[in-house]
């Protein structure tokens, strides 16, 4: 794992509160296990190779394979549409996404809103498709959770065990707050750590949960347990009396004030460990595609996921789960509302990996909510973001916000059109994106609804352009080593709008801002952003805000070496996000595959 340098820029702009230990995905197990023994072969052409549903014997090949082994699925074309699951450790494996083929005829079609019954994802890595932990072996803490450290102790460690994956939260401690935007109270914590976006005078434009909350304060549990959306999933490593261990230290503090708690998940709600699957294609999914539904060291490995409704992979209940080297495009219907969502880390999910994919054509191509904490999302090419029936939006591209409560997630060495931080329904805080490239604009595409050609270049109405954005309540995020802007392409641009102009400006930096009219606007998110060793093309500098005079920057803040993936091919410079070199942009392996042609093979 990577630590943070003892010699860098860092030391004098990160403080204890921002940095974190990020060690996610199967980084600690030495990476993704190559399983060789075959415990069984699912051939397409017994099934019709489409003709008939092979979802069944899929499901059965599954249900014998001991642990460890690998279901080994032929070329071909799968009918599947009843969901598979994987409910043990075992590999899914096909023989090459787009050649493996599982395909759902009776669920999610281009264009199409709503797809027809029953709605389904295609994969569950899970033993249920509904998880959730079991409140009635939640334990209070009885001294406060210190971020870093590894242990808490709660009032009663009974039934509590090594190796369980365990669910740490607390209450936001949330009351009516003076709404910094000017428009009366907000409902959030006193330090505005949680805020909601539920506001006194009711907004009716922008208070997506007041119908849940009409006496007051929201009721919304929908990706946390009441209330309780500050959380993490938490692995034990050790019980001593009330003291309870983890394999990895608290990324932000859990205090005994907001009644803190530790919960267990139980029987089919308990996380299935060393789960993969690899190298298939999956279409049609009509209530996401790939779900890991309570996983632990779980991941998806070199898969297709396309034409899909909800998200195409959801994390939810997970712990150190990892997608990596995969290819996710072109959802079914690109609407905000959860219907098009490319990837979706939810429900408390911590220290996940998504590494070296592509990921475009979808609404909104990430989202976190009350999840993500010490996760990394590495060396992905992000692009083309989009409403299908307001094609000019220039939608939230990195991104780990959309529902309050996530913290902590780092953004290293992507391609993106931007990195932004939405409030539609609550708050995130404490994000870091280090040496991303943030491009301001999408790449010209079609929009598959409309036919229509998109180009954020030459159509000057798209927008909001941006290559950083953060709306209000966005807090305590830091930006170090970037390179944002397109060369050559920046006339028009301004540097930093930090007011109320909002969304009519294209900015480099559009911090604070809000997406109503007329436009209020949030200074505390400026004040709170750390913004140090970014190059732009618009100023052609290299800007050093804190005027910081050790301006090294370490390679990584989670890898110890070049990553395997950037030896493959030819050419590939790592870092090759350089802001302080002469040269500021290598290539990104992951964007050569896809200008390549050539997804699941480097160029």
């Amino acid at each position: 794992m990577a630590a943070a340098p003892d010699s860098s820029a860092l030391n004098s702009t990160l403080t204890g509160d921002r940095l974190t230990l990020w060690n996610p995905g199967m980084l600690a197990k030495g990476g993704v296990p190559a399983r060789t023994v075959i415990c069984a072969k699912v051939d397409a052409a017994a099934f019709g190779n489409g003709l008939m549903d092979a979802s069944a014997g899929i499901q059965a090949a599954i249900n014998r394979c001991p642990e460890g082994q690998v279901v080994q699925l032929s070329a071909g074309t799968f009918l599947a549409n009843r969901y598979v699951m994987i409910t043990k450790g075992i590999t899914l494996r096909g023989s090459g996404a787009g050649t493996t083929i599982l395909r759902k005829t009776n669920g999610a079609k281009m264009n199409l809103e709503f797809p027809s019954n029953p709605v389904e994802p295609n994969i569950i890595i899970g033993r249920s498709r509904w998880p959730k932990p079991e409140s009635r072996t939640s334990q209070n803490l009885t001294t406060d959770g210190a971020k870093g450290a590894y242990s808490v102790t709660v009032a009663n460690a009974s039934g509590f065990a090594a190796g369980q994956i365990v669910l740490l939260d607390e209450l936001s401690g949330a009351s009516w707050q003076p709404d910094r935007l000017g428009r009366g109270q907000i409902w959030a914590s006193p330090d505005y750590r949680v805020v909601w976006q539920f506001h006194n005078p009711r907004q009716a434009f922008d208070d997506p949960l007041a119908a849940s909350a009409p006496t007051g304060g929201p009721a919304a549990a929908w990706f946390s347990r009441r209330d309780r959306v500050t959380t993490e999933m938490k692995e034990v490593a050790s019980v001593s009396e009330n003291t309870i261990t983890f394999t990895t230290p608290l990324h932000i503090d859990y205090r005994v004030s907001h009644a803190a708690q530790l919960t267990r998940y139980i029987g089919s709600n308990a996380q299935v460990e060393n789960a993969g699957v690899e190298n298939l294609t999956v279409i049609g999914g009509s209530d996401g595609a790939i779900r890991f539904e309570s996983a632990a060291y779980s991941w998806a490995k070199g898969v297709e996921v396309t034409v899909w409704h909800g998200e195409g992979i959801a994390v939810n209940h997970s712990f150190r789960v990892e997608v990596r080297d995969s290819y996710i495009h072109d959802a079914a219907w690109a609407q905000p509302g959860g219907a098009g969502y490319a990837v979706s880390l939810a429900t408390g999910s911590a220290e996940v990996l998504l590494e070296n994919n592509i990921i475009m054509m979808a609404n909104k191509v990430i989202v976190v909510r009350s999840a993500g904490t010490g996760s990394v999302f590495g060396y992905n090419y992000v692009d083309n973001g989009y409403i299908n029936t307001i094609e000019g939006w220039i939608e939230v591209g990195l991104n780990a916000s959309h529902m309050v409560g996530s913290h902590h997630v780092l953004f290293e060495g992507n391609y993106g059109f931007n990195w932004d931080a939405d409030h539609t329904h609550g708050n995130s805080i404490y994000h870091t994106a280090f040496r991303n490239h943030l491009r301001c604009v999408r790449s010209p595409f079609i929009n598959p609804r409309s036919g229509a050609r998109v180009d954020d270049a030459t159509q000057p109405r798209n927008g909001p352009r941006r290559c950083v954005g953060a709306t209000a309540y966005s807090y305590w995020m830091s930006f170090i080593g970037n390179v944002l802007g397109a060369p050559g392409q920046m006339n028009g641009w301004t540097y930093d709008v930090t007011g109320p102009k909002g969304m009519t400006t294209p900015a480099i930096w559009l911090l604070g801002w809000d997406d109503i009219s007329p436009q209020p606007y949030d200074p505390v998110t400026a004040t709170t952003t750390i913004r140090e060793g970014n190059f732009d093309y618009l100023t052609e500098t290299t800007q050093w805000e804190l005027n910081t005079t050790n301006q090294a920057l370490p390679d990584s803040l989670y890898l110890p070496k070049k990553p395997d993936f950037f030896n493959a091919g030819s050419g590939y410079t790592w870092p090759w996000v350089d802001p302080v070199g002469t040269t500021k942009l290598y290539k990104l392996p992951a964007k050569a595959r896809h200008d390549a042609g050539t997804p699941f093979a480097q160029p």
